[in-house]
This record gives C-alpha cells, structure tokens and sequence, in this order.
C-alpha cells in the first residue's frame, strides 16, 4: 500500500487508460444530460421579491426587519398559504397521512425561502414548476404578511379602543351624578357659584350689619346665602372642582378614544414593494451543466479508483 497513492504511478496509470477514461467521462457526460433533462427531473422556476418593513412597532431588540422575518417564515402564514394554493397536491401529500404538517412544512421550507439582505431588505424566493403559481405564491407571501401585521394592530388597537371606551363611561357615569348632586344643591341652597358667590354675599352681609339693616327682607335673604355658604360652601366647593375635572378627564379621554378607533378602522399596508414577483420565463432547478460537471467528474473519479485498485492486484 506504500506506492498505491504514488503520484509517478497515477499518471502512469492515466495515461496508459486514458481512452478508457475518455469512454468512462463521455458515458458519464451522456448520461448526466439525459437523465437532467425534464423527462427526469421536472424543472423549477423562481420567483422573488424585495420588502421593507414600514408601519410597524420596534419589539424588544428586534430590528423592524428581523420581525418582518419572523412574520413571513410564521407557521400562521405557512398554513395559509397551503390552504390557498393547495399545495398538498402541488407536492404529492396525503392529507391523511400522520405526518403530514411535517413533510408539507419539510417541502414549503425547501422551496420558500425569506432572508435579510445586506441592505435591509427581506428578499422572499419561491420554487414552483408553475412560474405563475411561484410568482403567486410570493406575492401571496407579501399579501399574508400584511393582514397579519393588521391584525396584530387592529387587536392591540381595539384593545385601547375598548379601555377607552371603560373608562369615558365610568367618567360619564361620575359626571351624571355630580351633575345631579350640583342641581339639588343649586336649588335648595342656592349656591351657584361658590367662588363668585362668597366674596360678595359676605360683603353684602357685613355692609347690612355694618348699616343696621339685618332686619330687612333683602338683609334676611342675604344672611340665609350666607348661612348656606358657611356651612355647604366647602362641599360646593370640592363638587364643582371635580365637575370641571371630570369635563377635562373626559375630554381628554373622549380624543384618545377618537385617536385609537381611528387607527383600528384604517386599513394599511405594513411593507414597502421593492421588486415586485414575476413568472420567470427561464427555470432555476435543476442546473445541468452543474450536475453534468459533478456526475462525469464523480465518474471518471471513481474509474480512477477501480483502475488503481486492479493495477495494485494485478503489480502484486
């Protein structure tokens, strides 16, 4: 075995087997090219396409392009898209069969592929032997992708829509019976306006006392104001501070309610096209120069081997 890798020997070697090599490199070449023809191997065709994210949150340390990512290759969307295109008869799977979500997602995976470019960019390929369907299939991808970010928003939205909404009732509901406490009030002591009121009432009441009117119906009127003030001014006080709190908590409220309806009723998209997928006129699967290359090489390699093999016998 010590000369059975020797260089001098393997040329030798080659060179007096070189037509049979020749005979082994051409079969192999012969051979390779009938059986990567489309009678043997069906073709496949590209489809691609290139998006940026847009519209969308920024999650923990997450770029908004990486979570484009995550959305695109999600089972969610996977499904659909099985659902959509048939795919279970597009790849020849049994429906039935225990392990069906496993060769269906094995084969999506091996035909639909969704990476980071270096610009930032999420570059989406399908393989299909129908390029119209591959070109389907990534646009579908794109469409997918955007409901699904929807969603996401609209769930979040309509969640604030409903908090909301909680809690202008829960004001309303306040301010109603404030409102109604602050009409009684009004009527049986007639306390309209403490802050305006008590100023005057007490110098109108110390200037009958000072004048020696106390008597008087009108002294009489004002001396039971301000009887009423001392002892429900505070109260008075405190209700018509938080009415005009509760008017201001609802008017701010009322505008964040409008803002998240708002956002949960508009329908946008969440991606920006960059390259839009079409059928390709040319297939990408299989490339036979490629396996006509490795197959006469693989050939004429292991004719290499066996004629080694029978030299060292035969020197023996």
């Amino acid at each position: 075995m010590n000369n059975f890798f020797d260089n001098q020997r393997i040329l030798r070697l080659i060179w007096r087997r070189k037509f049979h090599f020749i005979i082994v490199g051409s079969v192999a070449i012969l051979l390779s090219a009938i059986f990567s023809g489309p009678k043997f191997i069906q073709p496949k065709f590209k489809s691609t396409a290139r998006i940026y994210p847009t519209n969308i949150w920024v999650l923990s340390e997450e770029s908004e392009t990486e979570q484009m990512l995550e959305i695109t290759n999600s089972r969610d969307i996977k499904l659909k898209m099985f659902d959509v295109f048939e795919l279970d008869k597009v790849y020849k799977v049994n429906k039935d069969d225990p392990h069906y979500l496993t060769y269906m997602l094995d084969i999506y995976n091996t035909n639909v592929k969704a990476g980071k470019t270096k610009f930032e960019t999420v570059e989406i390929s399908v393989l299909d032997h129908d390029p119209q369907r591959a070109s389907d299939m990534c646009d579908s991808i794109i469409h997918f992708y955007d409901k699904k970010v929807r969603d996401l928003h609209k769930a979040k939205d309509w969640e604030m829509v409903e908090i909301s909404r909680k809690a202008l009732k829960k004001k309303y509901a306040e301010l109603d019976t404030l409102t109604e406490r602050l009409t009684g009030m009004r009527k049986e002591y007639g306390i309209l306006d403490y802050e305006s009121q008590v100023e005057r009432v007490t110098e109108g009441y110390m200037n009958a006392l000072a004048s020696g009117r106390s008597s008087t119906a009108s002294s009489r009127e004002i001396k039971g104001l301000y009887d009423n003030l001392a002892e429900k001014g505070t109260e008075a006080r405190l209700m018509e501070a938080r009415f005009d709190f509760l008017v201001n908590a609802i008017d701010s409220l009322t505008t964040e309610h409008e803002l998240y309806l708002s956002e949960y009723e508009k329908n946008i998209t969440y991606s920006h096209v960059v390259e839009y997928p079409t059928p390709a006129d040319k297939k990408s699967y299989p490339v036979r120069w490629l396996i006509v290359v490795f197959s006469t090489i693989s050939a004429v390699f292991l004719a290499l081997l066996v004629f080694l093999i029978l030299d060292y016998r035969k020197s023996d």
